[in-house]
């Protein structure tokens, strides 16, 4: 079995790690995992649940970039479209799985046939060999999705992106980094830091089952996402923000027709209204407004669903759009760099920034680029130590599967038996054989 609770309370209070991660989304996870099949000691700790926050509320895309084209953000589209192809092929291709996307163009609508054709062609050059991208008739259209709008349906794109089960995938990543030989904790809330710049310091833990203790750490890196900045004022009290916080929102209706591919439907203000199948359901979204109050309580409001809603009634007949339909509702914060432009306009790139004190913090990117955000933060403790490592993988990197496996310095258990599932037999089944072994 893996390491119980009580042992790695133990080791947590009387040892010393080289590297304590906070925050249990998906890039402190995959920190936690990178650093630990290196060969550093590492501990990773979450005050709630592991990808219980933003790494559970996202749109559960793993995305090429594709609304990042208005924006020019060229080399953000083609670091993501690198990013999904590893992540489908290589390192979670149990949990990632292809999923088309309709891009309709309706009479009238903020981006016409000519702008859709000539977007879906960008794409398709930067996605190079691999990318899949064209235009379809309406009639083509409706054969993948039949719950779509046809009346003014001038033409479709159609492009490849991804979908993901986010929660398991953050799930993998830690499960990962402990079969690789770090601490993970769980309900475990940072409550004070006293860090010597590279030379070490003390981690102040409130454990909910076994209450206040201190850990020592070389390094200290602060991924806790929508808290990032609570963790700074620990270290530093007077710390400008670093970040401001985007919420989104999702919406789950039942789904009565077999959806084949997913639908973005272009907005004017430079974002998109998503209809996505996901686990026998139609989830859509999603909003961008600024959020200023406690991150731990986001909520769905209703001009919160009355705005997803309408807009979904842009590529939706109105009668699947009534808010009775509405079976659950989800709320997620985004890091975004701090600023004054419209949250919807801001760019989604990462941050990593470092106090005097040494305190390492991370916010911000996107679920698809997440292990290169993991190991763009990781490097700054590797280059302020003299570290001799050596990859636990013989590629240089490797998948969650095979780092449950192979890349523990001390395995500590025994490797669940190979082998492929018999096919599933319905779309129940499907769903059920992406949750296991991970």
């Amino acid at each position: 079995m893996q390491m119980q609770r009580p042992e790695t309370l133990e080791r947590l209070r009387h040892g010393q790690v080289e590297l304590l991660v906070i925050g249990g989304g998906i890039i402190g996870a995959r920190i936690a995992f990178e650093a630990a099949r290196r060969g550093l000691g590492v501990a990773l700790v979450d005050a709630g649940d592991f990808g219980g926050a933003t790494s559970s509320a996202s749109s559960k895309l793993v995305h090429g970039g594709f609304r990042y084209l208005p924006m020019g953000d060229i080399a953000l589209v083609r670091q993501s479209q690198r990013e999904r192809t590893m992540l489908l092929e290589s390192v979670a291709p149990n949990l990632v799985r292809p999923m088309p996307f309709l891009l309709p163009a309706y009479r009238g609508a903020a981006k016409g046939p000519g702008t859709i054709a000539a977007g879906i062609l960008l794409y398709k050059s930067l996605a190079g060999r691999g990318g899949r991208a064209a235009l379809i008739s309406p009639t083509t259209a409706r054969r993948l999705v039949p719950s779509l709008r046809s009346d003014d349906l001038r033409m479709c794109g159609v492009f490849e992106e991804a979908e993901t089960i986010d929660a398991r995938l953050v799930l993998a990543t830690v499960k990962g980094a402990a079969k690789a030989g770090a601490l993970v904790l769980n309900h475990a809330r940072v409550t004070g830091l006293d860090l010597r710049h590279n030379r070490g310091g003390a981690v102040a833990i409130h454990a909910d089952d076994d209450g206040p203790m201190e850990v020592h750490a070389r390094h200290v890196i602060n991924a806790a996402g929508p808290w990032v900045d609570h963790v700074r004022r620990l270290d530093e009290p007077a710390a400008a923000p670093l970040v401001r916080l985007s919420k989104g929102i999702h919406l789950l209706l039942p789904l009565e027709d077999e959806w084949k591919a997913g639908v973005a439907l272009p907005l004017g203000d430079g974002r998109v209204s998503l209809g996505i199948p996901w686990q026998g359901m139609l989830m859509l979204g999603t909003t961008d407004t600024l959020f200023t109050g406690d991150p731990s309580r986001v909520e769905v409001t209703q001009a919160d669903a009355r705005t997803v809603l309408d807009e979904a009634s842009g590529f939706l007949p109105s009668e699947m759009l009534a808010p009775e339909r509405v079976k659950f509702e989800i709320a997620g914060l985004r890091a975004l760099p701090a600023g004054d432009c419209d949250v919807a306009n801001a760019r989604r790139e990462h941050m990593v920034d470092v106090s005097r004190g040494g305190l390492i913090s991370v916010a911000g990117g996107k679920l698809t680029t997440h292990r290169l955000i993991a190991l763009h933060a990781l490097s700054r403790v590797l280059d302020a130590g003299s570290w001799t490592w050596r990859p636990r993988c013989q590629t240089g990197w490797c998948g969650l599967t095979l780092a449950a496996q192979t890349c523990g310095r001390r395995p500590r258990t025994r490797s669940r038996p190979s082998g492929h599932a018999p096919p599933p037999t319905s779309r129940a089944g499907a769903r059920r054989s992406r949750c296991a072994g991970c």
